[in-house]
């Protein structure tokens, strides 16, 4: 199987409340019955009801969703980009390779249940003048251990590849990461989301191996599976 990820940003004239029901209510089910083997939603309901978050970065505040499907073959995805393009003003979709660094050991939801916790979600481009042996050497081999250092109650991490863009106009994003908290506090309390200060004073000048600042986006957002 083949892994998609779709940036969703709705259409102004669609309440927020109204998209996420369209999401969840409508457009989950058609993207099955189209053939989706395996379906999460990512959505970002969570700006309202907390605190301006710390990582909120780039353009963040204004993705809407985040929609991972799984095809036999991404040759078969125009009918799932109809529906999702339903009700979005901007759909931006990337073939990826997934690589799971930290698994939830411990899942004890079924599909279609709003998943505990809160996902930190992250995006970027590769900065141009980087090698691309350089930029994963960077973020696979020296970032994402010392990740776990910076996030210490973190329950999982889900790190994606991008290995095409599929929708045309979208911008050339090379990474695409879902790190999950298991309650919200471990994510709005700076105390139980990072690590040491020595490890905190050393993350920026780590970032900037891989990425660039300017084009880094994140937000928090709810997860749904809904296959799994």
């Amino acid at each position: 199987m083949e892994k998609l990820i779709y940036l969703t940003r709705r259409k102004p004239d669609v309440d927020a409340g109204a998209y996420r029901q369209h999401l969840l209510e409508d457009a989950a089910p058609r993207l099955l019955a189209a053939g989706a083997r395996r379906l999460e939603l990512q959505l970002s309901d969570l700006l309202d009801t907390m605190p301006k978050p710390m990582l909120l970065m780039g353009e963040g505040a204004a993705l809407s969703a985040a929609v991972s499907l799984w095809l036999d073959c991404y040759d078969a995805r125009g009918a799932l980009e109809s529906v999702l393009r339903s009700q979005a003003a901007r759909l931006d979709g990337y073939l990826v390779t997934e690589s799971v660094p930290q698994p939830c050991a411990d899942r004890g939801w079924p599909d279609g249940e709003r998943s505990p916790g809160v996902t930190h979600f992250t995006w970027f481009e590769k900065p141009a003048a980087l090698p691309d042996e350089e930029f994963f050497h960077a973020w696979h081999e020296v970032h994402t251990p010392f990740s776990a250092e910076l996030h210490p109650l973190r329950w999982s991490y889900v790190r994606n590849s991008v290995t095409r863009t599929l929708t045309p106009g979208s911008p050339p994003v090379r990474a695409i990461v879902a790190e999950r908290f298991r309650a919200l506090e471990d994510y709005t309390d700076p105390k139980r989301l990072f690590g040491s200060r020595e490890v905190l004073a050393r993350s920026a000048a780590e970032v900037s191996h891989y990425a660039d600042p300017s084009r880094l986006h994140s937000v928090p957002l709810s997860e749904y599976i809904l296959r799994s």
